[in-house]
């Protein structure tokens, strides 16, 4: 008997990159792919060490998460590289991209290989790193970009502060197209958005609440694509929200220009009215927006204007989010809802299934050059397993990561994770998992 041979058998194949959906199997050895489909197994029993009988459930290449902040190092009471491992595990996530606004930031090499190291300690979720695009994410010198690129950072971004100043990012991206490097922005013009807190609008003037205007995205979008223009670099818009914002992209992109852009679950699943009665965990960063706005996103998902789908994953302690809301701190932990948050969008009739796998699987490995998020032979087993109709209510106490600032919870859901494999290895088995 062959080791290190595990059969998963009597699965549902689901591989977005190829459209495969299909009945079959896939036969892991020494934690990689060794072969997959319909034809697998049917002469008879697998000669094998272990065999998962899948019972029809949806196998598919473990989730991508593009937009991730960690906490560590500096900040490991809120989240640390294992705790946020553990939650990405139980929502079915394989590999992540983690902001550079560590402390210390992630502008210089040493500081990648320290995440590097932890990562391979922790061995859980595969870790990657994107760097500051500006030295300490100050928005005044550049990092070392090549440096940086060479030691395998994905993207350069100054994580949740937008790059104002334009010369400066005219000259970022001049350096980056040398190295093939992509550029992530935060699209949010801060002199617009200082001191707001929500969506500026009525429902913000009858809560008393200072507005986040909608032009602040929308004005440093339109900025952004212009520079873009005036080179050939990888620009990356993130998290965007507004109609107006995500009609520029989808110009722009019909002119041919490299731009693309994500957004998180949270702008397509709520509108302001989450923040109901000075609801604090549902303030984030750019805020929600209303109805107008939310339908657009979901819109842009289904024509393919946004590429990604990323948790945002922001997690913070109830220190930082039970105050006033002009007090509490903006962001929400999103890494073991983002699969069954971005589900809704099949179930809700927008998209195929395989459409909504990809937009967190092969899209966002795609985009930051990773080889992931697909079935191939001779690839890492990076997979998940899970029930795209299975429904379940999301139960902050319940979720792995160590802080617990989510707006969806008590929300029901349709959609599971029940089995997480990295390198082979069942790193997570739902406790209520048939298999």
């Amino acid at each position: 008997m062959p080791a290190g041979r595990i059969a998963y058998l009597n699965a549902r194949l689901l591989d977005p990159a190829t459209g495969l959906d299909e009945t079959g199997a896939v036969l892991v050895e020494d934690g990689k792919i060794a072969d997959f489909g319909a034809h697998l197994f049917k002469g008879g029993a697998p000669s094998v060490r272990q065999v998962v009988d899948c019972a029809g459930l949806c196998l598919a290449p473990g989730l991508v998460d593009m937009r991730v902040q960690l906490r560590e190092p500096g900040q490991e009471h809120l989240e640390d590289i294992n705790s946020a491992g553990d939650a990405a595990l139980a929502g079915g996530i394989t590999q992540l991209a983690c902001l550079p606004n560590t402390q210390p930031v992630i502008d210089d090499v040493p500081v990648v290989e320290f995440i590097a190291r932890r990562a391979r300690e922790a061995k859980k979720v595969k870790i990657n790193c994107y760097a500051a695009l500006t030295k300490g994410m100050q928005g005044k010198e550049l990092t070392e970009i090549g440096l940086l690129s060479e030691a395998g950072v994905v993207a350069f971004t100054d994580g949740e502060k937008a790059t104002v100043n334009a010369k400066t990012l005219s000259r970022a991206l001049k350096y980056a197209e040398a190295f093939d490097a992509m550029i992530v922005q935060h699209p949010e013009e801060p002199s617009l958005a200082e001191n707001g807190l929500m969506n500026k609008g009525e429902l913000a003037s009858r809560l008393g609440l200072s507005g986040i205007p909608r032009e602040a995205e929308i004005i440093m979008v339109e900025r952004d694509l212009r520079l873009a223009a005036m080179s050939g670099t990888r620009f990356h818009f993130a998290h965007v929200t507004t109609a107006e914002a995500l009609d520029a992209i989808r110009k722009a992109k019909k002119q041919g220009l490299p731009v693309t852009c994500d957004t998180a679950p949270h702008y397509f699943a709520l509108n302001e009215t989450a923040i109901g009665n000075y609801r604090t965990f549902a303030k984030v960063s750019p805020p929600l927006r209303d109805e107008g706005d939310r339908q657009a996103v979901v819109a842009a998902i289904a024509d393919g204007t946004i590429d990604a789908i990323a948790s945002d994953h922001a997690p913070h302690d109830q220190d930082s989010k039970r105050l006033p809301f002009p007090q509490a701190s903006f962001g929400i932990i999103g890494l073991e809802t983002l699969l069954p948050l971005t589900l809704e969008l099949y179930h809700n009739k927008h998209m195929t299934l395989l459409e909504a796998l990809a937009a967190v699987t092969c899209k966002p490995a795609d985009l930051l050059r990773l080889k992931a998020g697909r079935l191939v032979r001779g690839a890492p087993a990076d997979l998940v397993i899970f029930d795209p109709d299975r429904p379940w209510q999301i139960d902050e106490a319940k979720m792995k990561s160590r802080s617990k600032n989510t707006p969806f919870d008590k929300r029901p859901v349709q959609g599971k994770a029940l089995m997480t494999i990295v390198d082979g290895r069942t790193l997570f088995r739902a406790p209520d998992a048939p298999l």
